[in-house]
């Protein structure tokens, strides 16, 4: 049965079991999922469509065979494909009343199985995701604008929302990286919003220091070496390393007694994207608390340098970068 992504937050989903969220719009298929597990009780489990391919009896068993102690459970598959059709249709016709199943595919064709199968029988549910239109975009810029109380002109949008190939997931990426930049100033402009979203051609911030983080110094050296970063990058390349550091210590201080980083990283509020969870759980295999807190006073001296040196800005954050990379 095919529900429209706006129609979830009105509908229950008692007696349905399998769900198929499909499509391109990355950020809005994260949104629909988000959505749906907050309906459902019980632990949340992601796996991936490879895993499941590989050792489906043991997926079988993990389904079927139920601890006493677990009442109910929601289980994502990521990155599906046509490939799950035959262990889909092995199981829907099982008794799981205590497990929501949610599929995370691609772009599914009109005469693909899977989809079929999905549009054809109530019991299933299927939401398709298409590109969010300019307007939806910029509807979703000027709430996040007005909500933190940031000037900005319609045509500097304009040009936020173009750099976002109608997908939310871009924007609300865009949107994170603004308000490191912005820091405590209320205005952003054109030009700024230019040069924050015009880093294409080079490795993404975030992966420069996720990489530092996890103390890959050949991997940051690649990177800092292939990528043409420019002087106006550098302040957000620190926020960046900055929100990432408190991100880790803010960990650290939640921990109680022998709690291992598996734990620690799952029970963390708010939930931390599967995605990210093998590289902050490396990050801080590399980092004790007390040499975080001496990293994030080290960012901080850094950024005072900055402002007195403006001109040599980007040497002395690549240096923080490479340091840190090394750190031991």
């Amino acid at each position: 049965m095919i529900i429209k992504y706006f129609e979830i937050n009105k509908k229950r989903f008692d007696e349905n079991n399998f769900f198929l969220v499909y499509g391109e719009n990355e950020g809005l298929k994260k949104e629909i999922i988000q959505t749906l597990k907050k309906k459902f009780n019980g632990s949340v489990e992601n796996l991936e469509e490879g895993q499941i391919i590989s050792n489906n009896e043991l997926f079988y068993e993990k389904l079927f065979n139920r601890s006493l102690f677990e009442k109910e459970k929601v289980i994502i598959i990521n990155r599906c494909s046509e490939k799950i059709y035959e262990i889909v249709e092995k199981i829907i016709d099982k008794k799981i009343s205590d497990t929501k199943i949610i599929l995370n595919v691609n772009i599914l064709e009109k005469r693909s199985k899977l989809r079929n199968l999905f549009e054809k029988e109530k019991e299933l549910i299927i939401v398709p995701t298409y590109k969010d239109t300019s307007i939806a975009l910029a509807e979703i810029a000027k709430k996040f604008f007005y909500n933190y109380k940031i000037s900005i002109s319609q045509e500097t949008i304009n040009l936020l929302i173009s750099r976002c190939n109608g997908d939310r997931g871009h924007l609300k990426t865009e949107l994170d990286k603004i308000l490191i930049y912005i820091n405590d100033k209320k205005k952003i402009n054109l030009e700024e919003i230019y040069k924050l979203t015009n880093l294409a051609e080079n490795f993404s911030i975030n992966e420069l220091v996720n990489t530092s983080l996890s103390k890959n110094s050949q991997k940051t050296s690649e990177i800092l070496n292939e990528s043409n970063y420019k002087s106006e990058d550098g302040i957000l390349i620190l926020r960046t390393f900055l929100q990432k550091a408190k991100k880790l210590l803010s960990l650290y201080e939640t921990q109680s007694g022998n709690v291992g980083f598996d734990s620690l990283i799952n029970d963390y509020k708010p939930p931390i994207f599967w995605k990210d969870k093998p590289i902050i759980k490396r990050q801080l295999e590399c980092w004790s608390k007390s040499k975080i807190k001496d990293l994030i006073m080290n960012i901080n001296r850094t950024e005072i340098f900055i402002k007195k040196n403006s001109s040599i800005s980007l040497m002395l954050v690549f240096n923080l970068v490479y340091e840190t990379s090394n750190n031991s």
